[in-house]
């Protein structure tokens, strides 16, 4: 490869594909619509997922089970790599653990599960533990901090708060 090669093809300002201006331009007649058919016509567009008749590969593929679009997204985290990351006496929070890249994305509850030894003893508050982990946590001599889950929705409850009379009343 030579140096000069690096930019070739590459144009700051592309020029505007002009078309209907005649068959000089290489864009004249029908203007790279073709001949006959729906797609000649002006404002027709096909459907993105639509592949010419054939039978659709959104049909083709089979689905199963049922995802639940409300569960929520559990992050989990062994002992071991606790173990691993933090000092003894240390603190391990959400925030900390997303500062070591453990606990990276989007998630709404922190798990801690027992697999792996932890010997250090650490404080760690998470949403929730395994048996195992919190045997292993307690042994250590750390200490096992739950924090509060995401509060259920109440049916009416916004209703009730903003002092406004119900609907039925």
């Amino acid at each position: 490869m030579n140096l000069n090669d690096v930019n070739r093809g590459i144009h700051k300002h592309k020029k505007l594909k002009r078309v209907g201006r005649g068959p000089g331009s290489g864009h004249g007649k029908t203007s790279g619509r073709g001949h006959k058919g729906q797609g000649q016509l002006a404002g027709w567009t096909s459907h993105p997922a639509f592949e010419g008749g054939q039978f659709p590969v959104s049909r083709r593929v089979p689905k199963r089970g049922f995802n639940n679009r409300f569960a929520l997204v559990v992050k989990a985290i062994n002992v071991s790599a606790l173990n691993e990351l933090f000092k003894s006496g240390d603190e391990v929070t959400v925030e900390s653990l997303r500062g070591t890249g453990l606990a990276n994305g989007r998630f709404d509850v922190l798990k801690i599960l027992g697999n792996g030894e932890l010997t250090k003893k650490l404080k760690i508050s998470a949403h929730r533990f395994s048996e195992t982990a919190l045997a292993k946590i307690q042994k250590a001599g750390g200490e096992a901090v739950v924090l509060p889950g995401k509060a259920p929705v109440v049916k009416g409850e916004r209703r009730k708060k903003a002092g406004r009379p119900s609907a039925r009343a």
